[in-house]
């Protein structure tokens, strides 16, 4: 009997020893709240730009803006998605973009306004997520 509880002992501290183990290497690798800032650049013709897990949002605007060509805004996320959606059929007419926190919402709600706009042919154009976007 006694030698029953031992075995049960060490295997308790066997298991237990292996969760703490898995959340040592699941915290090491889960995303990190200080580089959580993203942005996307917006340019005429369908010009874009984008960065995410950027320390700061300056930092990720600047490096966004830094791949855009002509002149282009951006929109930045935090811990979230951004997607660009433009027009086919004319790719310097309606385009559409949106920040949410799920990748399909912005995709959605991309390609919903490019056709509110206007667009007759919208596909999704740059996309891009942030830490847990």
């Amino acid at each position: 009997m006694f030698r029953l509880a031992m075995e049960a002992g060490a295997s308790r501290r066997r298991a237990i020893t292996a969760v703490l183990t898995l959340l040592t290497i699941a915290g090491a690798v889960a995303p990190s709240d200080a580089r959580a800032a993203g942005a996307l650049a917006i340019g005429k013709c369908g010009a874009y730009g984008q960065a995410y897990d950027y320390p700061s949002a300056a930092g990720a605007v600047a490096a966004a803006r830094k791949q855009c060509k002509g002149e282009c805004s951006t929109v930045t996320m935090r811990r979230g998605c951004a997607a660009l959606s433009i027009d086919m059929t004319n790719p310097c007419g309606a385009y559409g973009q949106a920040v949410a926190p799920r990748i399909s919402a912005a995709l959605n709600a991309a390609t919903k306004y490019c056709y509110q706009y206007g667009g007759k042919e919208c596909v999704i154009r740059a996309w891009a997520c942030d830490a847990r976007g």
